[in-house]
């Protein structure tokens, strides 16, 4: 069974994360999927509503995962990260307007995905942070994202610190478009959203959008470099010691 059900309703392409058990994870099947799901979408869709179950938008990567990932070469992790690298990618450039409806915690690759998206909405229980380096990791893969999302200054602040910060704060650095006091009132939001959206000229959405990309910094240069980047931390002695510090639910042992 698959982890994303896909919708078509009124020129609306809605995808929704289905696992709510482990809190909308990602892991190589859900990645997938995601990737495939936005490379197919087609040229007479109006727009893409990305949105979850449970409580959490997403929490990043799956354990489960993780545990498999503390086994890999250098070469597998690269791999991996190219994959979750071309995944966000397909959901910057989706040939159609993307609206993200953030109504719980989205962190590290969470976030990277908020930051993908056109236009985030979030909801009053919506939590964010970029926390790889509380593991000995970075946020390689999700960074030419969320540098161009959010800028140098909030990204040294985050990135760095490895703090959570709240809903007030993703709007102030401009991670999220909107916020609301009550999911109600969010679902209110997304769907006026939509509606507007679908209402627009589709011509001119595809040609606009493309022509923010092409405005934007040459995001595609930077993918053989962070998937390096991640490859090589999490198989040095830091990021091994943080992830199974993290596995176990310890306090990883950091040496100077």
């Amino acid at each position: 069974m698959g982890s994303l059900e896909i919708k078509k309703d009124s020129g609306v392409i809605r995808l929704e994360i289905q696992k709510p058990e482990i809190h909308n994870a990602f892991d190589p099947g859900l990645i997938d999927e995601l990737k495939t799901a936005f490379q197919q979408i087609a040229i007479n869709a109006r727009a893409v509503l990305l949105s979850s179950q449970g409580d959490s938008f997403c929490a990043g990567a799956d354990l489960r995962w993780m545990k498999n990932m503390v086994n890999y070469s250098v070469e597998e992790n690269r791999r991996d990260s190219l994959e979750l690298f071309d995944m966000i990618h397909a959901i910057r450039t989706c040939p159609v307007p993307v609206v993200a409806r953030v109504h719980g915690p989205a962190i590290g690759g969470g976030a990277g995905l908020v930051s993908a998206c056109d236009i985030a909405l979030a909801g009053p229980h919506a939590r964010f942070g970029f926390t790889e380096v509380r593991l000995g990791l970075l946020p390689a893969i999700i960074s030419p994202f969320v540098l161009e999302k959010i800028g140098r200054s909030a990204a040294s602040r985050y990135f760095l610190s490895g703090e959570t910060f709240s809903v007030t704060e993703a709007m102030r650095i401009g991670l999220i478009n909107g916020l609301f006091e009550s999911d109600q009132d969010l679902d209110l939001g997304v769907e006026k959203l939509l509606s507007r959206l679908v209402k627009n000229g589709p011509t001119a959405m595809r040609e606009c959008k493309k022509m923010i990309l092409e405005s934007s910094g040459r995001i595609l240069e930077e993918r053989e470099r962070v998937a390096g980047l991640i490859a090589r931390q999490r198989t040095s002695e830091e990021g091994q010691e943080g992830m199974n510090a993290f596995l176990q639910k310890r306090t990883a042992d950091f040496a100077d």
